[in-house]
């Protein structure tokens, strides 16, 4: 597998395309966020930090998702709960803090490259529930025809609910059918992106919390 690192730290680099290469990908290394903005189609899965040189991570973050459906995880010195969740919100498949564990690391990566290949062969099929239709081959979900602004793992998280609509999908299923397993993927990261998915549906109710379980969508909710 191909994977580009963003990164601007030499010994950090290294380290990174040594760790990855140990799981038999290929990598290659860009120090600036203008260059990962030109090679990024080369690669499969993009390492992208958060303190660049030239530019700002996020903005990176933002701009390679305007272009691409590439997974994403950000590697960051900063560990603060606004600069995780602007990271999620703004499209990053996952996240890691600096210094990255290798064995969490390479399971972080096929985690979400994972993902994208079930994303990749999903067979077209539409699930209509009240005023809202999930166009799962094309991966679009609109509310009275209007096209919803999900992330890719909003999106993932609500067909997941959907395709079980009327039960409950509990906290470690979400966990392991989106982020591969249920014990190593963070469950901050599925709060954040709940909460955008709700913000962004904007039907109060309509994803319910069974507390201390997970959570259910209604079949026939309206």
């Amino acid at each position: 597998m191909e994977v580009l690192i963003v990164e601007d730290d030499d010994a950090m680099a290294g380290a990174l395309a040594a760790g990855v290469a140990t799981a038999g990908h290929k990598t290659t290394r860009v120090a600036r966020g203008a260059d990962a903005l030109l090679v990024h189609r080369d690669f499969e899965v993009i390492l992208l930090d958060i303190g660049l040189p030239d530019m700002d991570g996020l903005d990176v973050l933002r701009k390679l998702r305007q272009i691409t459906d590439c997974p994403i995880l950000i590697l960051t010195a900063r560990d603060d709960e606004r600069s995780v969740v602007l990271g999620l919100r703004s499209g990053a498949d996952d996240y890691l803090v600096k210094p990255v564990k290798l064995v969490e690391l390479l399971a972080r990566i096929e985690a979400v490259t994972r993902r994208a290949g079930r994303r990749t062969g999903s067979v077209p099929d539409t699930i209509v529930l009240g005023d809202l239709d999930i166009d799962l081959g094309r991966r679009i979900a609109s509310r009275d025809g209007v096209a919803l602004p999900l992330t890719a793992t909003e999106f993932e998280l609500l067909a997941l609910l959907a395709r079980h609509a009327g039960s409950v999908v509990t906290r470690e299923q979400i966990l392991d059918a989106l982020w591969g397993d249920a014990f190593l993927a963070s469950s901050r990261s599925l709060d954040v992106h709940l909460t955008g998915l709700r913000a962004k549906l904007q039907k109060p109710g309509f994803i319910i919390n069974v507390r201390g379980v997970g959570y259910r969508v209604e079949a026939d909710r309206a």
